[in-house]
């Protein structure tokens, strides 16, 4: 069983094109051999936002602080602290923070086939 922080894992500038101050942390993932789900830890700083991307798979993402837009193919939704998202497989999304503080989510996602355990 692992207990820990968020804040004590380490934190990583999101390097996928499009990406602009988003910032992410793996709180569960390879590390701790999950063969199931990875969940992470994301920050968007104000003014930022993550890439507008699809995947291959469904995330299920819990707002924990700040305020936002979930952009999608239904188009802009706003989100605060408190509200949960649900991204299905290869619908293209991205979150945006027009606010004046940090937007904070966990993002849960299927473990990636190649994991290895």
């Amino acid at each position: 069983m692992k207990v820990q922080p968020i804040r004590t894992h380490r934190q990583s500038p999101v390097t996928m094109e499009g990406a602009q101050g988003a910032k992410m942390r793996m709180l569960i993932g390879p590390d701790e051999h999950a063969p199931n789900f990875h969940m992470r830890h994301f920050e968007v700083e104000p003014g930022g936002h993550t890439p507008h991307h699809q995947h291959d798979y469904e995330h299920e993402i819990v707002i924990l602080k700040g305020a936002g837009v979930a952009r999608s193919e239904q188009g802009d939704r706003p989100l605060q602290a408190g509200d949960i998202v649900y991204v299905p497989a290869n619908e293209r999304h991205q979150f945006v923070n027009p606010g004046g503080e940090a937007l904070e989510f966990i993002c849960l996602i299927p473990a990636p086939k190649n994991c290895a355990l």
